[in-house]
């Protein structure tokens, strides 16, 4: 089972935001066994857009962050299928096409769950779901993903 992590999740490690969800996203992510979790491509595009234009790093040092999280994780490319998958979604369910484009390529790399705090938690889309790691209870599902972390 895989999940896709959400750009507010990478942010909160970065530590932008809520400075209180810093410790929480890192534990969530070091939790995630390995193979266990992916990166939309454009999860990694809005991470460089909000450490440059919200958190003010310099361009050179948000591409170092971006390129530790390309590393850290395997990465589901923004293809064709992705795209025609988010304008559907942007239609058929009002998401914007930023979003949309994030859970079509989490559907598209085979993903049960999308970890997002920014999504309607419990949506469903081709077999994946929006989980909100931080709400309480936790999904079941996303429980059972960091038992094998563990």
């Amino acid at each position: 089972m895989r999940a896709a992590i959400d750009t507010n999740i990478l942010a909160y490690a970065e530590g932008v935001n809520a400075s209180g969800r810093k410790d929480q996203a890192l534990y969530l992510i070091r939790r995630l066994a390995f193979g266990a979790a992916v990166l939309p491509v454009q999860v990694l595009a809005e991470l460089f857009n909000v450490l440059v234009r919200k958190a003010g790093r310099p361009p050179s040092i948000a591409r170092a962050a971006v390129l530790a999280w390309q590393d850290a994780f395997p990465l589901i490319d923004t293809t064709g299928t992705v795209l025609l998958g988010a304008l559907d979604l942007s239609i058929d369910h009002g998401l914007n096409i930023w979003d949309a484009i994030v859970l079509a390529a989490a559907a598209e790399g085979d993903c049960r769950l999308l970890l997002s705090e920014d999504l309607q938690e419990g949506f469903t889309w081709r077999g994946v779901t929006v989980a909100n790691p931080f709400s309480s209870p936790r999904h079941p599902v996303l429980d059972g993903l960091l038992e094998g972390g563990r």
